[in-house]
């Protein structure tokens, strides 16, 4: 699924069969293990590697979200964790204590799943929360009136003591009907839970509730009057997404065509090409600077340079300028790669601190636009900005990527000068053990190349200071930095007896 604003892809989501989505899906777990130094449990859910669960995660949130999206749910930072009163959770479980949990975040690299104690269940204009006890609204319904007006429709309705709810940002200027019909569907929902979880006796762990489908999540969450339309090349899911909006907002039904062109969908809007160079490192700018994009085990790192473009008479100008288009690249880059966890962005050097401010301003109003929760930080003394991005999922260059065969997934191989300096030392090793008397090596067609036109007194050096009776041969299915020394006339391979490191 393709999501595409001012003509250009800004996210791009994934789903196949074999791919187990599991964010949003509520299991009865079982409580592997108490940790009281760290506040937090493993939890068995049938996954694995067991589930994580803070302290943190046993109480209710405290602020307003727009949180429920089953494909994106709101994960709570340290800094508002110290803000509410976290139980000691040894007081709170025991090991083997069966637990109805949900999946807040996916797996991602050594780490199991992130899970939390307090369930919600999302519809279209409400997500609720059965074990909470407030009623919020999106922060994004900026107007204070229309807040208070949901708000109090809300709780005219909400039963008492049944729990809390969070009115979201597609119920702006709803009436009462739309949202008294849905909380019915929720509660009804909760009930059915509830009777799986504690009275059918299941044995954990266990799948309770499975979260919708990437397709039905998507069109429940982001599908608004603020799209202006919504293309599928299948009749299949474009009846079913009409068979749902034909119960929760009819009115969009008419924005929803059935893409019957022969030219592919993505290639009619020249996605594909864009998903093509999706990993590249370098991202190039309108304004001819250019973007580097790190991804590191600690953090992503994204370097900022004027590239071509050099201005015409303002140095400053020139540097706001790139920094400005810089940007934008950067913050669609982050949601269209998914990437979460810690960035670090080097602008370039900006001497006016009016300047600097600019950047940060339009940094954070174009990440204002990103459903995943982000936090940019001050300018630092090295001209840093710091941020960090909402972490659900793996990122899509590890989803959709595997470490290159050839460098490792270090992304350089050794230049062929620096290959005959390794080869000369494994040949030269291998006269020193007198074992070997005739070699015959195979490198790389490049490497054997080089040799030939770079270094053609190479092979003779080695015979005399070795002694070794050798011949040269290229070998394609080598790797370009790899090479292979063969005994003969046995034909016997060696090259791990001999190489160096």
């Amino acid at each position: 699924m393709a999501i595409l604003e001012d003509e250009r892809l800004v996210e791009l989501l994934v789903d196949r069969p074999e791919l187990d989505r599991t964010v949003g899906n509520i299991y009865l777990g079982k409580v592997e293990a108490v940790l009281p130094g760290m506040q937090a449990a493993f939890v068995d859910i049938g996954t694995e590697k067991s589930a994580f669960l803070h302290a943190s995660d046993l109480v209710e949130p405290e602020e307003d979200e727009d949180n429920g999206n089953g494909d994106e749910p709101k994960q709570r930072g340290r800094h508002q964790r110290n803000s509410r009163r976290i139980p000691n959770i040894q007081d709170q479980l025991e090991r083997g204590q069966n637990l109805l949990v949900q999946v807040t975040k996916e797996p991602i690299g050594t780490k199991g799943p992130r899970v939390t104690a307090q369930v919600s269940l999302a519809g279209r204009f409400l997500v609720y929360m059965p074990l909470a006890s407030k009623v919020g609204v999106s922060r994004k319904i900026e107007a204070r009136d229309e807040r208070y007006r949901l708000r109090q429709m809300v709780r005219k309705f909400l039963p008492k003591n049944s729990g809390g709810v969070i009115i979201r940002t597609v119920a702006e200027e709803l009436t009462e009907d739309h949202l008294k019909r849905e909380l019915k569907s929720l509660l009804g929902l909760w009930k059915k839970i509830q009777r799986k979880a504690h009275f059918v006796r299941l044995k954990a762990p266990h799948l309770v509730q499975r979260e919708a489908s990437l397709t039905s999540g998507i069109i429940r969450d982001l599908f608004s009057d603020k799209v202006d339309r919504l293309l599928v090349d299948s009749k299949d899911i474009h009846r079913e997404i009409n068979r749902y909006l034909s119960q929760v907002h009819p009115e969009l039904k008419k924005r929803v065509k059935l893409h019957k062109s022969s030219t592919p969908l993505f290639d009619e809007f020249d996605i594909e090409e864009e998903i093509r160079v999706l990993f590249d490192r370098r991202v190039n700018m309108p304004s001819g600077g250019y973007i580097i994009i790190e991804p590191t085990e600690a953090l992503v790192s994204i370097d900022v340079n004027t590239g071509s473009y050099t201005g015409k008479k303002d140095h400053e100008k020139t540097i706001l300028r790139t920094n400005l288009d810089a940007v934008r690249e950067i913050a669609r880059h982050l949601r269209l790669r998914d990437v979460g966890g810690i960035i670090v962005i080097d602008f370039i050097d900006m001497e006016s601190q009016a300047n600097r401010d600019r950047v940060l301003h339009e940094l954070r109003t174009h990440l204002g636009r990103d459903r995943a929760r982000t936090r940019a930080f001050q300018v630092s003394e090295l001209g840093l900005i710091e941020m960090t991005r909402q972490r659900v999922r793996p990122a899509l260059w590890d989803s959709m990527t595997i470490p290159c065969p050839d460098c490792g997934g270090f992304g350089m191989v050794f230049r062929p000068e620096v290959v005959a300096r390794r080869l000369e030392r494994s040949l030269r090793r291998a006269a020193h053990g007198e074992k070997e008397t005739k070699m015959t090596v195979q490198l790389h067609p490049e490497v054997a190349l080089y040799l030939l036109e770079q270094e053609p007194d190479f092979l003779d050096e080695v015979r005399r200071a070795t002694g070794l009776d050798l011949e040269i041969r290229d070998n394609p299915t080598n790797q370009m930095d790899q090479f292979k020394l063969v005994a003969q006339p046995a034909g016997r391979d060696v090259t791990g007896e001999y190489k160096v490191s």
